[in-house]
Formats: structure tokens, C-alpha cells, sequence
């Protein structure tokens, strides 16, 4: 079933996850553990993260220094495809234009369509790292229009090859996703909205947000997307917090800001324990609130963390 016909066909708010493949050379358990963990409180979609190659720099014995390039997270459309057949919850794998050309992008759709997957969000995802500026493969896509655009292609049955014929349409739902304190290469939000309604024009059919731990936030970027013309749902992204170090690597890596509230009682917490219990309260509170504003959807990013989020659906829904 399509991501955006679940939310358009449910009365009150859903809830979905997020998870990451087994790093390369282990097993599936624990994302099926996982799941297993949250499968009564009925998760309407799962999201599937995809992972680009990674370049690193090696020392060999000889005292030289080699250059690799590795996928540490390969294994998205089988682990997709098994959660979906496995479990018969909707899986939404995540596809990437950093790292990826078109033509392999469209094999992995082709992929996808044969496995029954009905859904994709579309990302333009990150640079390779010590990269300042996105750099595209020579045939990728530069940004996440572009690629929604292709995704549409298909579902018109245009494929690369012009020469194709008798061409099966791969009707993909899409989503895509929104920066509710804006993305932190956008010199402003004016400019991140104007490229996020460009992902919308071009055939994107819903959008999930970047976490965001003041709910005040999300209200201001609702609004300012239905000014802007975007009438599409824009499903919240929560993250429950669950480590001390937290309180200073999140806002470093997302660009985001913590809450005055948040960051004092996070500060006073003595351990790990401590800070993961302050994070599963403050996501209770943000999605009781969600909920009683009607978000369409709450999706969380679990990152295979599943008690504090059985806790925080549990305290929901």
C-alpha cells in the first residue's frame, strides 16, 4: 500500500519508523528484533535508509597509504523487500542521488517495482565526507528534484533508453523531506522553500521533516509551506533523544537547535541512562502534542533503538 493513500485513508494520526541495514558482514536480527518490538502498536510504513560508498585512507605494511572505497551499509532493496514480504508492513527505502548515477538508480527501481515496493523517498543525500560541496557522479543527479522528476519518468513508462519499447510504468508513491529550521546549506528559509516546493512540484507526494525537538518549529513550517502553495501532508520527524553527548553533536551535525528546557535538563543528567529517559519524556510530550494537532503521521527515527521508542508509542497511540 502507498505511503500517502495510508495517510489520506486513516482518520487520526499514524506512526512509522526509521531504520538502517546491518553494517556489511552482519546479520538482519536485529532490525527484526526491532521491529518485533513495535509491530503491536501497528507501524503503518517502515523507512529503509540507504548508504553511499565511503572513501577512506589506509596504512599498509609497507608504511604507504592506499585509498578505498567501501559500503559499510550495502543491502537496502533485499533487507526492504524481506521486512515488507516478512512482516506485510510497507517498506519506503530510501534513494539517494549522492553517490548514485541515473542509470544504477533506475535499476534499483526496476528492483524495487519486481519485489512489489511501492514506495521511495527521495534524497539527495550527503557528500562524500571532507567534500564542502556536493559533487554528483559524472551521470547523477545534482539534486532531489531532479531525481523525483526521473522517479516520474517512470511512472509514465519513460525510461533512459529512449529506444525502449513496450515499457511497463513503475507507479512509485513518493516522498521527500523538509528542513523545518532549514537545510544548512540554504543560505536562508525563503531559498530552502523555494527548492523544497520544486521537489513537491515535480511529483513529490508527501514530506517527512529533519527531527526538530521544539514543536513550535514544525507548527511555523507547516504554515509557511501552505503560504507558499504546498498542500501536500508534511509528517513530523521526531528523534528521541538517548545519549548525554547528544546535547552538543545533534544541533553540530543537523544544523538543528535544542530547546532552553531540553538542553538544562539534559545538562544535569549524570550518565547515559539518565539523558535517554529525559529524551523519551520530551518525545512523549512533543507527540501527545503532535497528535492532538492532527500531524498526519508521526515518524520517528530509531536508528535500531527500540525500547524508548516502544515506550513513546505506547504512551501515544
Amino acid at each position: 500500500m502507498k505511503v500517502i493513500d495510508i495517510i489520506n485513508n486513516s482518520e487520526k494520526t499514524v506512526f512509522s519508523f526509521e531504520l538502517l541495514p546491518p553494517l556489511k558482514g552482519n546479520e538482519a536480527t536485529r532490525i527484526y528484533k526491532t521491529i518485533e518490538s513495535l509491530v503491536d502498536f501497528d507501524p503503518k510504513y517502515i523507512n529503509i535508509t540507504t548508504h553511499r560508498d565511503e572513501v577512506e585512507f589506509r596504512e599498509i605494511p609497507d608504511g604507504s597509504i592506499v585509498k578505498r572505497t567501501v559500503r559499510k551499509r550495502p543491502g537496502t532493496v533485499a533487507i526492504a523487500a524481506s521486512i515488507q514480504h516478512r512482516y506485510g508492513i510497507p517498506v519506503v527505502p530510501h534513494i539517494l542521488c549522492g553517490g548514485f548515477t541515473k542509470s544504477e538508480t533506475e535499476h534499483v527501481l526496476i528492483d524495487l517495482h519486481f519485489l512489489g515496493i511501492e514506495n521511495v523517498l527521495a534524497l539527495r543525500g550527503d557528500g562524500i565526507k571532507n567534500q564542502h560541496v556536493f559533487q554528483p557522479e559524472k551521470e547523477g543527479h545534482a539534486n532531489a528534484s531532479k531525481l523525483v522528476e526521473q522517479i516520474v519518468n517512470l511512472k509514465n513508462g519513460i525510461y533512459l533508453e529512449e529506444d525502449l519499447k513496450n515499457n511497463t510504468p513503475l507507479d512509485f508513491c513518493i516522498g521527500v523531506a523538509g528542513y523545518p529550521e532549514k537545510h544548512f546549506e540554504a543560505p536562508n528559509m525563503d531559498q530552502d522553500l523555494f527548492f523544497l516546493k520544486q521537489k513537491v512540484d515535480a511529483g513529490g507526494e508527501y514530506i517527512v521533516t529533519q527531527m526538530f525537538f521544539d514543536n513550535k518549529v514544525y507548527y511555523d513550517f507547516v504554515k509557511k509551506c501552505r503560504e507558499l502553495g504546498i498542500t501536500v501532508p508534511i509528517i513530523p520527524g521526531i528523534k528521541p533523544i538517548n545519549m548525554k553527548n547528544q546535547l552538543t553533536v545533534l544541533p553540530k551535525i543537523f544544523s538543528i537547535d535544542l530547546p532552553q528546557e531540553l538542553s538544562k535538563e539534559l545538562a544535569k543528567c549524570n550518565n547515559n541512562e539518565d539523558a535517554r529517559q529525559v529524551g523519551t519524556e520530551w518525545a512523549i510530550y512533543q507527540s501527545k502534542d503532535l497528535v492532538a494537532n492532527n500531524a498526519p503521521s508521526l515518524h520517528i527515527y530509531t536508528y535500531g533503538i527500540s525500547d524508548n521508542v516502544k515506550e513513546i508509542v505506547k504512551a501515544v497511540f
